[in-house]
């Protein structure tokens, strides 16, 4: 059997174009709008736009593919995008740059719907685990290999432009003359965003609040850098470091959440991440020690996603996983969307620092969030447990005091015919006077002996017994 990087080389290799290319475009939009000096809040519209292309872009993603198959579509949409980037050097209206940024996101969604839906129908089932690890890898490589070329060009000239277009172009060819079988058409998935809310609410609220403070890190550090006196060289560098250390944590806390509560474990990290945001909000701007601190966000930040999807996954069933996965991207997109703009508004309110001093306010509220259902869920739980189903209505009728053998039958039947007020009180202390005369016995022999007739009824069973045996002998 093939090794999985070798069965989807093609698919990796337009992965890691395509995600070279969004991440350097992403990065050169930031430091651009930057140097023209244009409001906090354009620049936070301008990644919202983005984000929210990917929400739009799955539902006419779908439709797409659906009619006329996965290559064709692909094609189509990284034509789209291509000439989506190359408007941004012929335009300079920050107006139609949100349009393109918005049509660059609805294009890149169809392009993941198509990597993403192959890989998931052609992986062996005893791969599929490699297979989407290998995915996840190349991705955040793209990333990395996207922020250091903007060094390559400093002076944020059209260079970088044409970069991401060639990039574009190019991750096309793969996949277009890639041997594999071509993949069936996409198939509706459910859309109960509801009822997946209700299910796993703790595992959607984290990924609704993470990824504000992910799409907030990745449309606005750059911009934030940069304003703290950082050239684009070093922007890479800080951009980098972020993304490196959340790729290396992502196999680790993997295996962490295999031996601690993966429910537990993200209110650990949104404890954590809201101290570090918090520390780096107050705490003057290094240079050295922004790369530790920044690594340390990427380690805690980049983690929330993948751990609430392991969450969320085990609280449904097999068959809902299409239709939760679905209702975990939309999710994703629409706080990717809003968490800029209302980051960008408030750095043009009360500084810069107010980046992460935003991502403090959404880790504390997550935390607050996770603690606050924790405990309803346990609450839950333990008024369910509290309350035990009888079997029947003989387990609360008198007459289950006649199946205990400690009881005295005749007492029981008084009561029960003869309803008094101390009957059970007598009842007791028949009890105990039977239990007093018999010290040196069990308990059950002193019960057992007050049903006579059912001794006799025994004794005559046996006799009957010895009978037919001593038939048979003769026989």
């Amino acid at each position: 059997m093939d090794s999985p990087l070798r069965s989807f080389a093609s698919l990796y290799s337009t992965t890691f174009l395509m995600v070279l290319a969004a991440g350097l475009l992403t990065t050169y939009l930031g430091l651009s709008l930057t140097n023209m000096d244009v409001p906090q809040i354009w620049i936070g519209g301008m990644m919202s736009a983005y984000y929210i292309g990917l929400v739009c872009g799955s539902k006419v993603g779908h439709k797409l593919i659906a009619q006329v198959g996965h290559i064709r579509a692909f094609v189509a949409c990284a034509g789209i995008v291509t000439a989506s980037a190359l408007g941004h050097a012929l335009i300079d209206n920050l107006t139609v740059w949100l349009v393109l940024r918005l049509a660059v996101g609805m294009g890149m969604m169809c392009q993941y719907m198509v990597l993403e839906s192959w890989l998931n129908e052609q992986a062996e089932t005893n791969q599929r685990g490699t297979v989407f690890a290998s995915y996840m890898i190349v991705s955040y490589l793209g990333l990395m290999a996207g922020q250091g070329a903007i060094s390559l060009y400093p002076d944020l000239g059209i260079e970088p432009l044409l970069l991401i277009a060639i990039c574009f172009a190019l991750c096309i060819v793969p996949i277009a003359i890639t041997r594999r079988i071509h993949p069936e058409p996409l198939t509706p998935a459910p859309l109960k965003m509801g009822h997946f809310w209700l299910r796993a609410p703790q595992a959607l609220s984290t990924v609704a609040l993470g990824s504000m403070i992910v799409g907030c890190f990745y449309g606005l550090a750059p911009s934030y850098a940069t304003a703290k006196g950082i050239d684009p060289e070093h922007v890479a560098m800080y951009m980098s470091c972020t993304i490196l250390a959340g790729l290396l944590a992502q196999w680790p806390m993997g295996k962490l959440s295999d031996v601690i509560s993966r429910s537990l474990l993200i209110r650990i990290n949104c404890g954590l991440l809201g101290v570090l945001v918090l520390i780096i909000t107050i705490v003057p701007f290094h240079s050295t020690y922004s790369l530790i601190l920044t690594s340390l966000f990427g380690i805690l930040a980049f983690t929330l996603y993948p751990l609430a999807t392991a969450l969320a996954n085990s609280r449904v069933e097999q068959h809902e996983r299409v239709g939760l996965s679905a209702t975990i991207l939309v999710t994703f997109g629409i706080g990717a969307s809003i968490g800029p703009l209302i980051a960008s508004g408030l750095m043009q309110l009360m500084g810069d620092q107010m980046l992460y001093g935003f991502m403090a306010i959404c880790s504390f509220t997550l935390l607050a969030r996770l603690i606050w259902v924790n405990q309803r869920q346990k609450a839950e739980q333990f008024s369910t447990g509290d309350y035990v189903m009888a079997g029947g209505d003989l387990v609360s009728s008198p007459l289950a005091a006649s199946l205990d053998p400690r009881v005295n039958v005749e007492m029981v039947n008084e009561q029960m015919i003869y309803p008094a007020d101390d009957a059970f009180d007598r009842l007791d202390d028949n009890i105990d006077d039977e239990q007093d005369d018999t010290e040196d016995t069990p308990d059950y022999n002193a019960a057992y002996a007050n049903v006579v007739d059912t001794e006799d009824s025994i004794d005559n069973k046996e006799t009957d017994n010895e009978d037919v045996d001593n038939e048979m002998s003769r026989r």
